[in-house]
């Protein structure tokens, strides 16, 4: 379960999240608000990469403020634009190196590497370079270094935004069939339809937390 109790963050003068009191310990969690309703600062609070200015963050009851190593590896997160994600020259050794880190032997790395190649249709791209790959490859790819990780828990920010339809319908699909809880934050209404649980942001609050059927109408009507 990932815990948020009293959490407000600000830039500068500016309040980014207000009060925010949440448990989130549902399989797939979507999360829906306009440009600066301060959704992407909440998801980066999930795993570590921010730390709230007020309150806590826990993942199974794990502080963000005392465990963020810990904590990384058991939320991986996914960003908006997989080239500020990829750092390595070819696809398989961006995969590798969150293993290697992990100083796991090299048998491992290799199986655990090939595995998600082959599942997200990387394998025949292993040996290419990574900035050369198309949109939707990049995104796969980004997804794939996250999943070798075999995080617990995945947080995806805007993971069909840059994608054309064909590979945004294969990035559902993925979502769709990933075994850990995700928490996807998206303007793709449709995405989202079929989840447990959406909250909508506004200025830094909470205004709806709901199941989609009540949600996303809300949304629709009052904030897109």
């Amino acid at each position: 379960m990932i815990e948020i109790e009293g959490v407000s963050h600000h830039f500068g003068d500016r309040p980014i999240l207000q009060s925010l009191h949440l448990h989130l310990n549902q399989r797939r969690i979507g999360i829906v608000g306009s440009n600066g309703s301060g959704k992407s600062t909440f998801v980066r609070l999930l795993n570590g990469l921010l730390i709230p200015e007020q309150g806590t963050v826990k993942v199974d009851g794990l502080d963000t403020r005392s465990h963020a190593k810990a904590i990384r590896r058991k939320v991986g997160f996914v960003f908006q634009n997989p080239d500020n994600q990829i750092v390595f020259p070819t696809v398989e050794e961006d995969i590798a190196f969150g293993l290697k880190n992990l100083k796991l032997d090299k048998s491992t790395i290799q199986q655990r590497v090939s595995a998600v190649l082959q599942q997200y249709q990387l394998w025949d791209v292993r040996h290419s370079p990574a900035h050369l790959l198309s949109g939707g490859e990049k995104q796969l790819l980004a997804i794939a270094a996250v999943l070798v990780m075999q995080p617990q828990y995945v947080v995806f920010d805007e993971p069909t935004t840059l994608l054309d339809l064909r590979n945004r319908n294969r990035i559902k699909q993925i979502l769709q069939d990933l075994p850990q809880p995700i928490i996807v934050v998206s303007h793709d209404l449709d995405l989202l339809k079929d989840f447990d649980r959406i909250l909508v942001f506004d200025t830094g609050r909470i205004v709806m937390d709901a199941e989609p059927a009540i949600a996303l109408p809300y949304y629709i009507q009052h904030l897109s």
